[in-house]
């Protein structure tokens, strides 16, 4: 418990999932932002923590790694579930020197080179689910379109047999989706169950894929642990997917919000770049991002005690009046688009370069084949405080006569 506290505003809570899901949490980071943009949030089902909610303090916490620790679990989670069991040991749960070891395992496959050599067959894989779409006229934006494409590119880069990937499809899509927690958690155990498999298998039968090299990687002339390895390619799997899911999908929301700014794009497609950073600022699919305080220290006088948790809430980051003009509005051709969506520092999302190509593969396809694409109902959005935009978007696509 740090020494100083505030006592907190009515309205302001922002760990009640139903926020995300049927209420307006802009409203309550906006009032942060104005009032207490370093904010003592009170313990409940969840322990207390410290919350920024302002672009510069976020900045500047993500920057300093020796402060905000990353080891001890990077999202909230209940006491009782005590810290998460990757800490230490993945690529998102590990500080320095560990953190860049690990990375620099995998770094090349994410690396610009290495993306555009990819592009082709990224492509292929676009054109392949959309043409699926098209087909059945009829479908649902998140789990038929956004879901399969980023899923489908990770499987290929981890070395996970095209035969399997709707088992894996089928299996992310309850442990991300799914309305109840325990099939979330027992579709997650199956996702390890498999990569457990996979990697015995690839460090007996190693080929040129993710998987392999983390099977027979070592760190200081040691080997990654068999554990160690199949959380890696949990961390793997999940980076490469969910934000990448959520922010295609809520980005098509957002061009059907604003019609006007997708007809920009149509009219002129040398804005796709521009396009896909307004989509990544404008979905900010993490909702938040923890870190742990390993030292006192102080955020805008605020003392922050060693133990604290110290959360970043990245949409009202990148919402922050000081730093973006008109931030309420969607733009597809702002520029500087400076957000913080895919991180800062040390952290900095290893696949930042593969979602941007997604993404535009994506809409650009659409727009390629003049594919119309008009919602069919109402978008349901996520009951989360981890990742927010839509969890059902059903649409109808059509192609030009």
């Amino acid at each position: 418990m740090p020494s100083e506290t505030v006592e907190s505003p009515p309205h302001i809570n922002l760990v009640d999932p139903g926020l995300y899901s049927h209420g307006d949490p802009f409203s309550q980071w906006r009032w942060l932002r104005a009032n207490e943009p370093v904010f003592w949030h009170p313990p409940g089902e969840l322990p207390g923590f410290w919350a920024l909610t302002r672009y510069d303090d976020i900045r500047a916490a993500y920057r300093d790694a020796e402060t905000f620790s990353s080891a001890s679990g990077i999202l909230l989670r209940p006491v009782e579930h005590g810290t998460d069991p990757g800490g230490g040991r993945t690529l998102a749960l590990t500080d320095a020197p560990r953190h860049r070891q690990l990375r620099g395992l995998v770094d090349g496959w994410f690396a610009v080179r290495t993306v555009r050599a990819l592009e082709a067959e990224m492509s292929g894989i676009a054109e392949s689910v959309v043409d699926r779409a098209l087909e059945r006229g009829s479908c649902d934006f998140v789990t038929d379109i956004a879901a399969r494409i980023p899923l489908y590119v990770i499987c290929k880069m981890m070395g996970v047999p095209e035969a399997d990937w709707e088992r894996l499809y089928e299996l992310t899509s309850q442990a991300f989706g799914a309305g109840d927690a325990l099939t979330r958690r027992f579709a997650h155990l199956d996702i390890l169950g498999y990569f457990e498999t996979l990697q015995a298998e690839k460090a007996a039968n190693p080929g040129d894929d993710l998987v392999s090299v983390l099977a027979s990687a070592k760190i200081d002339g040691v080997p990654l642990g068999a554990e160690d390895v199949i959380l890696n390619c949990d961390n793997l799997l999940v980076g490469g997917t969910e934000n990448t899911r959520i922010a295609a999908a809520g980005g098509m929301l957002a061009f059907l919000d604003h019609p006007d700014q997708w007809a920009r794009v149509v009219a002129d497609p040398a804005l796709l770049p521009s396009a896909v950073e307004e989509v990544l600022r404008w979905t900010s699919t993490a909702t938040h991002i923890m870190r742990t305080a390993v030292r006192p220290t102080e955020i805008r006088g605020r003392s922050v005690a060693a133990g604290d948790r110290v959360v970043f809430w990245l949409p009202s980051a990148n919402r922050d009046e000081e730093v973006f003009d008109a931030p309420d509005r969607f733009d597809v051709g702002r520029q500087p688009n400076r957000h913080l969506s895919l991180g800062f520092g040390e952290h900095f999302c290893l696949g930042s370069m593969l979602a941007r190509v997604e993404l535009r593969l994506l809409y650009g396809e659409l727009i390629r084949r003049s594919i119309r694409v008009e919602r069919r109902g109402e978008a349901r959005l996520l009951d989360s405080i981890v990742v927010n935009g839509p969890e059902t978007l059903p649409v109808t696509l059509s192609a030009a006569a």
